[in-house]
């Protein structure tokens, strides 16, 4: 895989260079509520403006239904950007139409375009090649060169992603090498112990990753909605809490191998409980109550880790060399029950090791709340492209750029 340090010292002075960037940051109307992903690709745009090119700075939000809606624009974002780099970024209200055309052409060197969400356009994430190809084919007439940064993106094979470096020279920015470097420490040459701390909504988000890391982790430790999809598996009421029932005889396998291999399965102890889900809005006191993990009511819903499960959780990091992190433990949005999540970022800190959290929820809660992120060892921009590489999975944005 080439890398843009190989571009830069081949000269990109005057040339487009097409940066598919991850902007999709969360919005609350037009705010960006968590800009992370935006100052992730800082670095590689700094360094081609200030080599002298002309960068084109692309990149999707959300799910539009492949047709302009302006609640997926990407104005919020260009403009962030810009006021990151203190420098003014121009933006075209379209994707290949005109507005992107005027706007790279009129790019002096050492000046930097957005062009508005990709997947305005039905060809970005098409299943059929000829339509995504098209699309692509449209994509390289804006640049000369083209540089993959946008790490959160290269699970999908979309035009920006996997067929438009086939037709342009191409590199992977500074985000996706330090992305690749650091995953590539937790699937070779692990130092151990290597625990894994798992949470999130749902168990079937996550079971690939677990099949993988049954081969390779010491410890597991379980938080999150899909806590109860495993406390079910093991016979216990789980009340009205989140629980995907098709997958308990998947759990149960996986916690019957993960005992025959030695890999230690850590599930909750005692759980914050509630008959009614928080108030996310307004944040009204929820007033939850702790239960043991197998003592939940029939006629309530865990949200979030208890006090016990956060102490037993932090002891079983304290000794980890390298750990990895994916998903909150609770509903953390609601600060009655961010504890368990508060807690698992607090034991990263304390641990020695190598901590990664990997995207997604985890890394909005670090940030939401309070944590110095320079303090964690990785904190990964792209949750599901980290969980495909730990499955061992081959990621078309990768491979599009090893092409």
């Amino acid at each position: 895989m080439k890398t843009i340090d190989q571009l830069l010292s081949e000269g990109v002075a005057g040339k487009r260079v097409f940066v598919r960037a991850d902007l999709n940051v969360p919005l609350d109307g037009t705010t960006i509520t968590d800009d992370g992903r935006i100052r992730a690709v800082l670095p590689t745009v700094k360094a081609l403006l200030a080599a002298d090119a002309k960068v084109v700075v692309a990149s999707h939000l959300g799910r539009p239904k492949g047709a302009p809606d302006p609640a997926f624009s990407l104005l919020p974002a260009a403009e962030r950007l810009g006021e990151l780099l203190g420098a003014p970024v121009a933006f075209a209200q379209d994707t290949v139409g005109p507005a992107a055309h005027d706007a790279v052409n009129g790019l002096e060197p050492g000046q930097v375009a957005v062009i508005e969400n990709l997947r305005f356009n039905a060809g970005e994430t098409s299943k059929d090649d000829t339509e995504r190809g098209e699309f692509a084919d449209q994509l390289a007439a804006l640049a000369d060169v083209y540089v993959g940064d946008g790490f959160g993106a290269v699970h999908r094979k979309h035009a920006s992603v996997f067929d438009l470096p086939a037709r342009l020279p191409h590199y992977a920015g500074y985000l996706i090498a330090t992305e690749v470097g650091v995953l590539k420490k937790l699937t070779s040459d692990v130092k151990r112990p290597y625990a894994v701390v798992l949470g999130g909504a749902k168990v079937s988000d996550k079971l690939g990753v677990i099949d993988h890391l049954l081969e390779k982790a010491d410890r597991i430790l379980i938080g999150g909605g899909m806590a109860y999809t495993f406390l079910k598996a093991l016979g216990h009421e789980v009340g009205i809490s989140l629980l995907q029932e098709d997958q308990v005889p998947v759990v149960l396998e996986y916690l019957e191998r993960a005992k025959a291999k030695g890999v230690e399965f850590v599930l909750p102890v005692d759980v914050l409980v509630s008959t009614e889900f928080p108030d996310l809005k307004g944040k009204t006191p929820a007033n939850p109550t702790t239960v043991a993990a197998d003592a939940i009511p029939a006629d309530q819903e865990g949200l979030d880790i208890g006090p016990e499960t956060r102490k037993l959780y932090a002891s079983k990091l304290a000794d980890a060399e390298t750990v990895f992190w994916n998903g909150p433990m609770g509903v953390f949005e609601h600060p009655d029950y961010a504890e368990g999540t508060k807690a698992v970022a607090q034991a990263l800190l304390d641990s020695p090791a190598f901590t990664v959290v990997g995207g997604g929820d985890s890394a909005a809660a670090v940030r939401i709340l309070g944590f110095d992120e320079n303090a964690f060892g990785h904190i990964s921009t792209g949750g599901g492209a980290s969980l495909e590489y730990l499955e061992g999975k081959t990621l078309p944005g990768l491979a599009a750029l090893e092409g």
